[in-house]
This record gives structure tokens, sequence and C-alpha cells, in this order.
């Protein structure tokens, strides 16, 4: 019954329009009021662990060091080298783009912030080289999902401190399969291209690609001093983080001069908006979190799939189909929270790698971004494009097709995630 009365109230809350970090606090706490023994103070006490958990310290960092790196000329200097390397083939210019996306997804943890830098120029210089804009539109839409695949990512750091799990790990896992869904994407482009005879750009010389690389050199970087930081054990994860802030503040201000030190208060401030925003949503959903493990529903469940004696397989069918529907209307984050220690415990009983589970709801995330209706990258595209929002759900459909063939390879190939961060610590 009371199971029943919280996800009532969470869906009645969200049909009603309520934001979903409110949402998810205020059913959580109202479960607690009236029908746990806890007192009305654990809500307060529960919000502020939530506040102080270590790991999660990471996340602002992160998301100031993308806020420093998009509001400088860091994107366009990553475009250009991208269309230096591989502008030239048939398709070039977008096959560019989601080089540009899986370089930027290396600098910002998110994946509206990278469609967002990436999209307002790639876009724009793939429709005036003669791209339909709905081609560039949904490629970008799609490519822009990197943002939380590649590391470092901020739906990874949640997932890390919400099952306990490695940072690092999670970072290292998802190379591969962020690399290999980059290049995927370019066949694909290619491919395309080909079949409709799209533009290419003429062949940059040797000279002209040093140049964009130099000119791109302190972007570049970042992404070295991050994972080589962390796997070298100079750092750890949310240590990284700051020195990756600290990093893009100097190379944004100071070498790039993009911003000026009187704008990084506007920076900051921007930075410091989406920190809370996500903050808050992390910390109610733990608060609904909690709830779920009060209650002994994790428990409850485990013990139903293990009764239905599923295999592996099975369950990972099922955990594809939660998550997909439960992508297209709600914050990743969110997502994370919620399910997490639902789905955590029987994945661990199935014998499940915790790094594969992660991988695998950060891919069903990164399709969440791109399905109607609360798909964020949808919203971002539209914005910068001025295509209306059916528009822009047209033209990203066919590659999110693709995006699911990629998924089912995650699912069942766990070597895909497995393999480097196994390597890397057998070495």
């Amino acid at each position: 019954m009371t199971i029943i009365f919280l996800f009532a109230c969470l869906f009645f809350l969200m049909l009603i329009g309520v934001p979903i970090s409110v949402a998810l606090g205020l059913s959580g706490s109202l479960v607690i009021i009236l029908f746990s023994q806890d007192s009305i103070s654990s809500v307060a006490i529960k919000l502020f662990e939530t506040s102080e958990h270590y790991t999660l310290l990471a996340i602002p960092f992160f998301l100031l060091a993308g806020a420093f790196m998009t509001t400088g000329g860091v994107a366009r200097r990553l475009i250009d080298f991208a269309n230096a390397t591989v502008g030239h083939i048939r398709g070039g210019l977008a096959i560019a783009s989601v080089l540009s996306c899986m370089l930027f997804a290396a600098l910002s943890g998110s994946s509206p912030a990278t469609v967002a830098a990436v999209g307002s120029i790639a876009i724009a210089g793939m429709v005036r080289s003669g791209y339909p804009i709905t081609f560039g539109t949904g490629i970008v839409c799609n490519a822009g999902t990197l943002g939380i695949l590649i590391p470092p990512s901020v739906v990874m750091v949640v997932y890390a401190a919400a099952t306990e799990s490695s940072v690092g790990r999670l970072f290292m896992a998802g190379v591969v399969p962020g690399l290999l869904l980059g290049v995927v994407l370019m066949v694909a482009i290619y491919i395309v291209a080909r079949l409709k005879n799209l533009p290419a750009l003429p062949r940059a010389s040797v000279s002209e690609w040093f140049r964009a690389a130099r000119k791109a050199f302190w972007g570049l970087i970042l992404m070295v001093i991050i994972l080589g930081g962390i796997y070298s054990g100079a750092f750890t994860p949310t240590e990284a983080a700051a020195v990756a802030a600290v990093y893009s503040f100097f190379v944004s201000v100071f070498i790039y001069k993009d911003i000026k030190l009187k704008e990084c208060p506007k920076v900051l401030l921007e930075a410091g908006k989406l920190s809370i925003m996500l903050m808050f949503i992390i910390a109610n959903a733990m608060l609904f979190a909690h709830v779920l493990t009060t209650e002994q529903i994790p428990q409850q469940l485990t013990q139903l799939v293990t009764e239905m004696d599923l295999q592996g397989w099975q369950f990972l069918i099922m955990v594809n189909i939660v998550l997909l529907i439960a992508g297209a209307f709600m914050e990743p984050s969110a997502i994370i929270l919620i399910l997490v220690p639902i789905l955590f415990p029987i994945a661990t009983q199935l014998g499940i790698d915790p790094i594969h589970l992660g991988i695998i709801m950060v891919v069903n995330m990164e399709i969440g971004m791109i399905t109607p209706p609360v798909g964020l990258n949808l919203f971002v595209s539209s914005a910068i494009t001025g295509l209306s929002l059916p528009q822009v759900i047209k033209a990203a459909t066919p590659w999110l097709l693709l995006m699911l063939t990629f998924l089912l390879a995650v699912t069942y190939i766990p070597a895909i995630s497995l393999a480097l961060p196994n390597w890397i610590g057998a070495v």
C-alpha cells in the first residue's frame, strides 16, 4: 500500500506539471510523514547527507570546466581541428561534427552542453556548404549524447555515488563504447553521404592541419590531464574535476583570452545555477531512493526475480525497456537515483558486473536525451536551429535507430565496456 501511494503520488505530481525534483522529494516526504516510523527530521537529515557526499563534489567542478570551455572559443577550435582532419572525406563536415562532439564530450561531461557548443557552429557551417539543415541537426542531436558516455561524465559520477562503484573504472569503461559509437555514426554518415552525393571540403595541407592542431592543443590536452591524472594516481576523480575547472579558467582567460576577467563572475553564476539545479534533483531523488530502501522494495523485487528464475540476458531486456520508457520522461540523474536501488541488487544477484550495468544505463540515458517528449537534446537543437520540435524529432529518428542497435551490442557484449578497465586493472 505504501509503495502504491509513493508511485501514485509521484506520477500524479508529474502529470500536473510539478518539476521532477519537487515531485520526487514531496512524494518521498509524504510517505515518511504518513506511513514511516521515521520522524520528519529524517527528511532534512537525508537531504543534508546527500549534499555532503564526496564523490558528488566532482559534478559542480566538471560543470564549471564545461562552462569555461563552452563560453570560450574552445568549441570553435575543436571544430576547426576536426574539419582539418576529416573534412575532405565525402560528408566530411558532418563527420567532423561527430568528431567535434567526441572531443568536446571529453571536456564538458554534459550532453546538452555538447549539442549547444558544437551545434551552434557546426550546423550553420554544414548549411552554408550545402547540407540540408535537418541532416545536420539530426547528426549533432545524436552525436551530442556522447557528452554523457565519453568521460568525464556527470551521469557516471551520479551512478558511482549511488552504487559506491569506482568512478575511475566507470570513466575508463566509457572510453571504448564512446569511441565505437562515434565511429559507427561516422561510417553511417559516410555511407549516406556517398548515396546522396553530399559535399566535401578541400583537403587541408599538412601546415594547415598542424596550425589547427596547435590552436586546439590546449583544449585537447585537458582530456589527457583528467584521465592521465586519475590513472597515474596523481589525483582522484573529484580532484581531477577541480583541476579541470582551474585549467579551463586559465586556458580561457590567459591563453585563448576569449573571456575577460570581469566576465568570469557571469560564467561562475551560470555554472552555479546548473549545479544547484542538478544537485537539487539528486538530493530529492536520493530521498526518494531512501524511502524505497526503507520499505525494502529492492529486496522484495530481488526475491521476486530470483523466484522467477530469470537469466541475466532476460533481466537485461527488462532493464532496457524500463530505462527507455523512463528516459522519455525524466532527467538522467533522477532516473539513475530512483532505479539503481531497485536494479542494482538484482543485477548483482544475477552476476552482472556493476560497471557493465552502469554503461548500459548511461547508453539508455543517451537515447532518452533524444526521445520525446522530454529529450533535452531535442529542445537544445530546436533552440539553436530555429526548427520546430516535430522537425527536430523527425531529423533525429533515423540516427536513433542506429543508437538502439548500439545499445543491444553494449548490453550483450560486456567486453565492449569491461575490456579496457580490466586490462588497465591487470597492468
